[in-house]
Parts: C-alpha cells; sequence; structure tokens
C-alpha cells in the first residue's frame, strides 16, 4: 500500500509559518479545535509541530506576554516539546505506522523536502479496521 492513499494535501491542511504569530496561532487552532499544527518555513519545508501545551507553557512562563500582545510574538519564538518525525512520500508502511503510533498525524514530505501533507492516525487504524472486518467476515460500520 502506498502512503499517498492516505494523504491529506496540504491545501486541506491548517498549517502555520514561522512568521506566523502567536495570536494567529491561537485563533487558528481554537477556530478549527486542534490541539497541533504543522509549522512551515516559508520555502514550504516542515519545521515541526505546535501544540497547545507548548503555547501554554510558553504563555505561562512568559509573564510580560497576555492575549493582548500576543500578535508581537512570532510563533519560532515558542519552544516546541514535542517533534513529529515527518516521512517521505515514498515511506513504507511500516515507517509510516510506527510513527503514527506517537504522533496524531505524521507529516508527508516530497524528494525535494517540501511538505505536501499529512497522514492522520485515526485513517489509518480506520484502513486497518476496515481490512480486520473484511478478514473476519463481520459486518461492522467503521
Amino acid at each position: 500500500m502506498n502512503i499517498a492513499f492516505f494523504l491529506v494535501p496540504k491545501k486541506d491542511v491548517i498549517c502555520l509559518t514561522e512568521q506566523s504569530t502567536l495570536r494567529q496561532a491561537l485563533e487558528r487552532m481554537e477556530y478549527h479545535r486542534y490541539t497541533a499544527v504543522p509549522i512551515l518555513s516559508e520555502d514550504g519545508r516542515y519545521v515541526g509541530t505546535m501544540t497547545e501545551g507548548d503555547l501554554l507553557w510558553f504563555m505561562k512562563n512568559s509573564e510580560e506576554i497576555s492575549f493582548d500582545n500576543a500578535h508581537r510574538v512570532l510563533v519560532s519564538e515558542v519552544p516546541m516539546r514535542i517533534t513529529n518525525t515527518p516521512v517521505h512520500i515514498n515511506a513504507n508502511m511500516s515507517d509510516l505506522i510506527t510513527k503514527a503510533k506517537v504522533q496524531n498525524f505524521v507529516p508527508v514530505m516530497d524528494d525535494m523536502e517540501r511538505f505536501i501533507g499529512i497522514v492522520r492516525r485515526s485513517d489509518i487504524i480506520e484502513y486497518c479496521a476496515q481490512q480486520l472486518f473484511t478478514l473476519s467476515g463481520e459486518n461492522s460500520a467503521v
């Protein structure tokens, strides 16, 4: 199975850039109800994943930062505690599954190291569940 089968393309992924502000990150994550979003460089490379926890701990430990002045702080200034390791589009399924076990989504890069989308862990689990139900002959709405 090719991992492209599971790919959510970049155009459908809510991302931030390193030049996004802390306020933009907070508002975008709240609006879309996401707990983590990919961060991209200006040239489209995957830089890391920003989580709600990253934002919370940064604001807690930065007494001078409030929501009122969060537009003055860049996302690149916020330390990211978790490293979501990306895969290349031609990676094998075992690499993808290994990474998806410990991250909610796996960033995917092309041959030029540019971010092209994500694979959600929930999509992999749903596919595997359907395969198991098919093999066992069970009828289940997954």
